[in-house]
């Protein structure tokens, strides 16, 4: 079982550092949380029918017409969000899962995630959350806001799960507000929708005076065997569940996001021993993450 698990391991790694154009500096690959979870995210791959391309056709996924079909209403909910500016950055450490891109101006508001719609979405958005609730591969989705001169550097996402749906709300419209994916970029227009498959190293920028509003969603990656699919929900349920976070009191925060906030000191005692000595930095993370491995290896 060891070894199966080293093979497996190595082999699921070296795909996911070949797959795609745009790949990360050996440093940087090895840290990244792509990496750790290439095992599990070797399988959503192995088995599922969707090729290998950092844009999916949007005929793979019928069920999600009626988000286009209702573009229009769905733009006028998020308006009233935004007037609201509850489109807005956690305060709190209390959402792990996005915590890295508030800095470059990256908001969200929440819909739902992993489970029913926030309280405060089916307040604020009746329409928006009720078509969601009538797609099932729908798992999590969000407006997510890029405000003028806002971007998100080059990251893949954790999990391949799912794959990455936006339908472009409230738009410039201009190559100057974009998406790069895998090194292919894309602009969003009001009311066109794109599908890509967010464990590409992408990035994204908005070099116009016009925020960008988009309807984010997280669509069930399709799989050849019932088993298959049935392992890829078993573990969202649990693990990206968990990691939900929340608009407003009232609505569901996960345990990993309870927990953030004590993790997150950690992580600020080691920003102030990489300012203090980056060699000393590095060596603890790395002997951290060897540690780490090493236990998983040896409770086998």
């Amino acid at each position: 079982m060891r070894w199966i698990f080293i093979l497996w391991f190595f082999s699921s790694v070296a795909y996911v550092v070949k797959r795609g154009n745009v790949r990360f500096a050996f440093a940087r690959q090895l840290s990244d949380h792509s990496t750790f979870l290439a095992p599990i995210n070797g399988l959503c791959y192995l088995f599922s029918p969707l090729k290998a391309t950092a844009y999916i056709d949007l005929k793979h996924f019928p069920e999600l017409a009626p988000l286009k079909a209702n573009w229009e209403s769905i733009r006028k909910e998020a308006l009233a969000v935004d007037a609201t500016q509850k489109i807005s950055a956690a305060t709190n450490y209390n959402d792990i899962g996005f915590n890295s891109f508030f800095k470059t101006g990256w908001r969200r508001f929440y819909l739902k995630w992993y489970g029913d719609p926030h309280p405060s979405a089916q307040s604020l958005c009746p329409v928006t959350t009720r078509l969601l609730q009538d797609i099932p591969t729908i798992k999590a989705a969000m407006f997510a806001q890029l405000p003028p001169g806002a971007s998100l550097v080059r990251h893949r996402d954790p999990y391949a799960g799912s794959v990455r749906y936006h339908l472009g709300l409230v738009t410039p419209s201009s190559p100057k507000c974009y998406i790069s994916v895998d090194g292919c970029p894309y602009f969003w227009r009001d009311g066109d929708a794109v599908m890509f498959d967010e464990t590409y190293i992408h990035y994204a920028k908005n070099e116009t005076d016009v925020s960008r509003i988009v309807l984010f969603c997280d669509v069930e990656r399709p799989m050849y065997f019932r088993w298959a699919a049935a392992l890829n929900r078993a573990f969202a349920n649990v693990v990206l569940r968990a990691a939900s976070s929340p608009n407003e009191d009232g609505d569901r925060i996960g345990f990993l996001n309870r927990a953030f906030k004590h993790v997150y000191a950690i992580r600020r005692v080691g920003k102030r021993l990489k300012a203090w000595h980056r060699p000393t930095y590095y060596v603890v993370k790395w002997a951290l993450f060897g540690s780490i491995f090493a236990g998983i290896i040896y409770a086998l």
